[in-house]
């Protein structure tokens, strides 16, 4: 019975809060309340997709123009992370490496001739751009946001 009330009660917290009454700037018995800024953080969020205070991001989606673009001019490798079948099924972009999601950590690190041997291609530089594609972004870019993120991956951003 208690779990039940507390159950409830922690689902009204969050409705309260991003749809406060109180007006920006207001205090309540002399202090200052930050409801009013978590609830326009929440709305900005939905809106936008970006936290209002969290960071830019880092990385940057690539359209197809720009994916010509990278290809016909600088030093680009493109790491399809999805998995074998699903070339098969869909389709590939030629000249793109296929390392599936689970592998991509283990593969970056080996030797170049091990990586030459195993994916059929050159081992990525330090020095080049990196774009990893999949058939729904997803897990393109959670690869991404680790590979930012994560000291694995200093070394190929």
């Amino acid at each position: 019975m208690a779990l039940r009330r507390c159950w409830r009660f922690s689902g009204l917290v969050p409705r309260l809060l991003w749809r406060s009454p109180i007006p920006p700037g207001s205090s309540i018995g002399g202090r200052s309340t930050s409801v009013p800024s978590f609830a326009n953080t929440y709305r900005c969020y939905k809106s936008t997709g970006v936290r209002w205070f969290g960071s830019q991001l880092s990385h940057t989606d690539v359209s197809y123009e720009q994916l010509k673009q990278l290809l016909d001019g600088q030093k680009t490798v493109v790491i399809d992370v999805r998995e074998p079948w699903e070339l098969r099924e869909y389709g590939f972009i030629p000249g793109s490496i296929n390392v599936p999601l689970g592998h991509v950590i283990t593969a970056l690190q080996l030797d170049p001739d091990e990586f030459r041997e195993k994916y059929d291609a050159e081992l990525p530089q330090q020095t080049d751009n990196i774009v990893f594609i999949c058939l729904a972004g997803v897990r393109s870019k959670t690869l991404s946001n680790k590979a930012l993120n994560s000291k694995e991956f200093k070394q190929y951003k």
